[in-house]
């Protein structure tokens, strides 16, 4: 039994390293992100991945481009992971809303 177990978390792990080590458009991606970690080039390739879950694809990339120019950060994934970059967090909109996707 103590086997079987030790065999599901070596699984586990495993499949973690390579949902963490995986690539997104042809290159590696950061699990975390830090402000200034992107270049100004590397905006639209990061934002294109950020915003391919979403049914808004056009404001998404508009405003997440916005955002990456800016922080020089996109956070990790298609949606959430704000608190990777502070800069992309904070930015709100003229209504108080989170600015960036």
């Amino acid at each position: 039994m103590a086997r079987f177990f030790s065999t599901i978390l070596l699984l586990l792990a495993l499949a973690l390293v390579a949902e963490v080590s995986g690539s997104t458009n042809g290159g590696p991606y950061q699990l975390t992100s830090a402000e200034g970690s992107v270049s100004i080039q590397e905006c639209p390739q990061k934002c294109d991945y950020r915003c391919s879950a979403t049914k808004h694809r056009e404001p998404c990339l508009k405003y997440c481009n916005i955002c990456c120019q800016k922080c020089l950060c996109v956070p990790s994934g298609t949606y959430g992971h704000k608190e990777e970059c502070p800069c992309y967090n904070n930015m709100k909109s003229s209504q108080g809303n989170p600015k960036c996707p």
